[in-house]
């Protein structure tokens, strides 16, 4: 097999007809997270289409001198990525012209005439089948780089397929054989209601001028920090169905708002033929999901939150496809060959864990459709960024996601990505100019995985103060969480439904002790620049989320959201709710979760006390479920008079108003330094609490907080400090 670093003896066409990279054959060796082999991408011809670039030093090693290490395998990936760009800019003139694939194949109007176009080159005969001519085929012709197309001229001044009709592609397939398959960049697909087991029909999507959906609202600025609202529109209503997008819009994002959030995260929007997968068995990348509506009802649902000044991110699924060939893009894998393929072959084209198809990466025609189904969903619904759910791991991927990442935030500057990670993957979050895979941060799925074990085998008079600091500490831009959908599906729980049990069912009086928000609070405060909640956890929502399926005799009843519950003043969820409302007004007041100032200044293992400073506030926790601390001596950064700015005891919250809130902590002088300050408070730590104080003598800043410089002589990051701490046995 030959090397990545082989030539090609002549340059190959893209799909479109201009010169491009030649495909040498995969090389095998790094293991992905799924476990199967991925392959590195090969390189197109240096000496005709690509200039080698210059050998420079990556900024990344200047961040992290231990990354030298990997020198080698970081210098071949950046290689690599920028040799694809070249290639790319050369060939298609742009990353953001070669994303605009979606204008040139699938269904386009030229010149008084639908054309249709597709890339199957492995198929023998294709045609155009539908509504429009009675499923009878139009047929298509292909051309040298497996391009098929058909030109349908307009019928008595109208369009010769009507907006809204059913077609598909029949393809004759490498042995002969017929299979009908829905376009590769279908708009939007739907299956007949009520039948069984039905497959999903396309739908040639061109509405007239008057039912378009008109676009009132520019994008909002984006967030001096991401509170994100992770939702799904399909079980956001509280009755036992399939939710809309309208109903979405005119219901929960009020809600939405006025709980503080400042973006949605809007899972299930690419359309899956198995709705029980949460949205992450894609079968039509391009297609709104048409459970909950058309793609103008998306639209106005994405256009009412940029009126309200919510980021929109979509939860796009570029890890892998669902292995659906009836309804989606895995049916246009017909046996052929990567060269002429989608999808990798053979093992590594198989993801086991998923039961669904990878992706070739290293393929032209694999990039111009990812790229474009991006650039797709923020052109044509404005959306404000991704969370990319999984990925691969290999080369060929991570040069596939830093073409992504350059390109998104070149098209939108102010647009987020987001790494789902569990790996530590070290660049994830680093510039693609520096060497890095350029996302704007990494979600922590550790910190949730944590809690769920804390809480599952330990006792809370058991927890190690040093282990939650740990647990939490983080290094490049991240979102953390304290739970998420992923610990609510079926046969797990809430971390709510954990604490309290089947209390959550009959005993909800606001007057019920309960220690969720601290969990919560902490890890906001501690466990990065973001935060993320999933919807409905906000109040503790009970149960867990099973959707429709045979085992459920297909109920809905727990694939939807209770808002009711947390609706009820008299019950805790409404007080749960009241409490992650104020940790959103804390932020937007003191801007602490956007502050790069965090410091860890006192672990108590004994009385199991937790101080920590983050922006300009001090965080007080006392973990133990049967311990007071009257007159507890905290350490604050700036000498005057302290007060509380949110309390988790209060009665407003279900607590006990142990904590008195108009009384001044003054601070006193120190003669030595104690825990790293020269001056302290005496407080009240009341069991199972968590306390903020902010200095009532300092003015807030009227400019958002800009990040510290960090020298040698300032220790401020809390990665450092935090390490300094927990090695003193305070």
């Amino acid at each position: 097999m030959r090397s990545t670093q082989a030539l090609d003896s002549k340059p190959v066409r893209s799909a479109l007809g201009k010169p491009r990279a030649s495909l040498l054959p995969a090389r095998r060796g790094m293991r992905s997270v799924a476990g199967h082999r991925g392959s590195f991408a090969p390189l197109r011809s240096v000496s005709e289409t690509v200039t080698q670039a210059p050998t420079r030093k990556l900024a990344v090693y200047e961040v992290d001198p231990g990354l030298v290490a990997y020198e080698g395998h970081l210098n071949y990936r950046y290689e690599r990525y920028e040799q694809m760009k070249v290639s790319i800019e050369k060939a298609e003139g742009s990353l953001a012209e070669f994303a605009q694939g979606y204008n040139k194949l699938g269904f386009t109007r030229e010149n008084g005439a639908i054309v249709y176009r597709e890339w199957a080159p492995a198929a023998q005969a294709a045609c155009l089948i539908g509504d429009f001519n009675n499923w009878e085929g139009s047929w298509m012709n292909k051309d040298q780089w497996g391009v098929w197309s058909v030109t349908l001229p307009d019928v008595n001044g109208g369009a010769a397929i009507p907006h809204r009709s059913r077609l598909k592609i029949r393809l004759q397939d490498p042995r002969g054989g017929w299979v009908d398959r829905l376009p590769a960049m279908v708009k939007y697909a739907t299956v007949e209601p009520g039948v069984m087991a039905a497959k999903y029909d396309g739908i040639y999507w061109d509405p007239p001028a008057q039912e378009q959906y008109k676009w009132k609202h520019p994008r909002p600025s984006k967030p001096q920090a991401v509170r994100v609202y992770e939702a799904h529109v399909g079980m956001s209503g509280e009755e036992p169905r399939i939710s809309t997008y309208a109903e979405f819009r005119d219901n929960v994002l009020p809600r939405i708002k006025k709980a503080g959030y400042n973006t949605i995260q809007l899972m299930a929007i690419q359309e899956h033929a198995y709705y029980a997968s949460f949205g992450y068995h894609v079968t039509n990348p391009f297609a709104v999901s048409s459970r909950s509506g058309t793609p103008e009802d998306l639209k106005s649902l994405i256009d009412e939150a940029h009126g309200m000044g919510l980021y929109v991110l979509l939860d796009v699924v570029h890890s892998h496809i669902s292995s659906n060939v009836d309804d989606g893009l895995a049916g246009f894998d017909m046996g052929q060959s990567e060269e002429m393929n989608y999808f990798c072959t053979g093992a590594k084209g198989y993801h086991q864990m998923w039961d669904s198809r990878c992706l070739n990466y290293a393929h032209w025609e694999t990039l111009r459709y990812l790229l474009s189904n991006l650039r797709y969903w923020m052109d044509e619904f404005k959306f404000d960024g991704f969370r990319y759910f999984g990925m691969e791991t290999n080369v060929d991927a991570m040069v596939y996601l830093m073409l992504a990442n350059d390109m998104v935030h070149s098209l939108v500057p102010g647009a987020i990505t987001i790494a789902e990670d569990v790996s530590g993957m070290p660049t994830l979050c680093r510039k693609v100019g520096e060497g890095g895979v350029g996302f704007d941060m990494r979600l922590a799925m550790g910190i949730p995985d944590r809690w769920v074990s804390l809480l599952k085998h330990s006792r809370d008079e058991h927890w190690s103060m040093a282990d939650l600091v740990n647990t939490l500490r983080y290094s490049e831009t991240t979102m953390c969480y304290s739970e998420s959908h992923d610990q609510a599906l079926v046969g797990d729980q809430t971390m709510a439904f954990r604490m309290m049990g089947a209390s959550m069912y009959d005993n909800m009086s606001a007057l019920k002790e309960q220690s969720d928000v601290m969990i919560r609070l902490v890890t906001m405060a501690l466990g990065g620049e973001a935060y993320l909640n999933f919807m409905g956890n906000e109040f503790g929502h009970p149960d867990w989320i099973d959707f429709p399926r045979d085992g459920n005799d297909w109920s809905h009843h727990h694939s939807r959201r209770q808002w009711s519950l947390g609706d009820s003043e008299h019950l805790l969820y409404h007080s749960l709710g009241r409490f992650d409302r104020a940790m959103m007004q804390l932020d937007d007041k003191y801007k602490f979760l956007s502050d790069p100032h965090q410091w860890v200044t006192h672990t108590d293992e004994a009385e199991q006390v937790l101080v920590f400073e983050r922006g300009p506030l001090v965080f007080v926790l006392n973990w133990s479920p049967t311990q007071n601390h009257e007159g507890y001596e905290v350490a604050t950064p700036t000498h005057g008079k302290w007060r509380v700015v949110l309390d988790s005891d209060s009665r407003d919250f279900g607590g006990k108003g142990c904590v008195g809130h108009d009384v001044d902590h003054f601070t006193e002088p120190t003669k030595e330094i104690f825990h790293d300050r020269m001056q302290y408070m005496r407080v009240l730590a009341p069991s199972r609490t968590i306390v903020v104080y902010a200095n009532a003598d300092v003015e807030l800043p009227a400019e958002p907080v800009k990040e510290q410089i960090k020298t040698p002589d300032t220790a401020t990051p809390a990665k450092q400090a935090t390490s300094k701490v927990l090695g003193e046995a305070d």
